[in-house]
C-alpha cells in the first residue's frame, strides 16, 4: 500500500502542468488610446479616443504566447477643440460615419527584455489594413490591491503609423504624416 502510494505522488510530480493563459478585459476607465501630430510644423496636436473595448491573453511565464483584440470607436476622439474634432472625425480624416471603428489583432509578440517586448498585429483604419509593431512595457499583474477578487494586468505601449498608409492624405504634409501612438491600459480578469 506503501510503495502504491509512493508511486502516485512520484507520477504526479512528474506529469508537466501547464498554466494557460489568464483571459483578460481591457478597464475603459484605465486605458488610454493618444496620439500626437505635428501641426504644421508650428506645434503638436495631442488627442485620444475615449471608446476603447478588448481582450487580452496574458500569461506571465509565457508572454511571447499572448495575444490581444482591440476595437476603438473613431467617434470618440477628443483632442480638446470641438471643432477641430468635428473635421477630424469629418470625410476629410476619419470619416467616422463610414468607418465607425479601428480595429488591432495580434499576430506576434517578441520578448525584448525582462519587461519589454514588441507586439506586432494587423492595424484596420479607415478601410485599409496594414501591419503595426508597438514597443511594449510589461508593468506589472497581480490582485487589485482595493479589490482582490480582481487581477490586473498592466501595460504600456508606443508606436508611430502613417495615415497615408491608410488612405488619409488631407494636408499632407503640412499636418504631419507621422503620427505617433501612446498607449496604456489596465486590463482585468476574476481572481481564481
Amino acid at each position: 500500500m506503501k510503495l502504491h502510494r509512493a508511486l502516485v505522488v512520484i507520477a504526479a510530480l512528474t506529469v508537466p502542468t501547464f498554466a494557460s493563459a489568464t483571459e483578460y478585459t481591457l478597464d475603459k476607465s484605465h486605458t488610454y488610446v493618444g496620439f500626437e501630430i505635428s501641426h504644421l510644423g508650428f506645434s503638436t496636436t495631442f488627442g485620444r479616443f475615449e471608446d476603447v473595448t478588448g481582450t487580452l491573453s496574458f500569461d506571465e511565464a509565457k508572454p511571447a504566447a499572448s495575444k490581444v483584440d482591440v476595437t476603438v470607436e473613431t467617434g470618440s476622439l477628443e483632442t480638446g477643440f470641438e471643432k477641430r474634432d468635428e473635421h477630424v472625425e469629418s470625410p476629410d480624416f476619419l470619416d467616422v460615419k463610414k468607418y465607425p471603428e479601428m480595429t488591432f489583432k495580434s499576430t506576434k509578440v517578441t520578448v525584448t527584455g525582462k519587461h519589454t517586448g514588441t507586439l506586432t498585429g494587423d492595424l484596420t483604419l479607415h478601410g485599409v489594413t496594414k501591419p503595426v509593431t508597438l514597443h511594449v512595457t510589461f508593468n506589472k499583474a497581480g490582485p487589485n490591491p482595493l479589490k482582490p477578487e480582481i487581477l490586473v494586468a498592466g501595460f504600456n505601449a508606443t508606436g508611430t503609423i502613417k495615415r497615408s498608409d491608410f488612405g488619409i492624405t488631407t494636408y499632407v504634409p503640412a499636418i504631419g504624416d507621422e503620427v505617433k501612438l501612446v498607449i496604456s491600459t489596465e486590463a482585468n480578469a476574476p481572481a481564481k
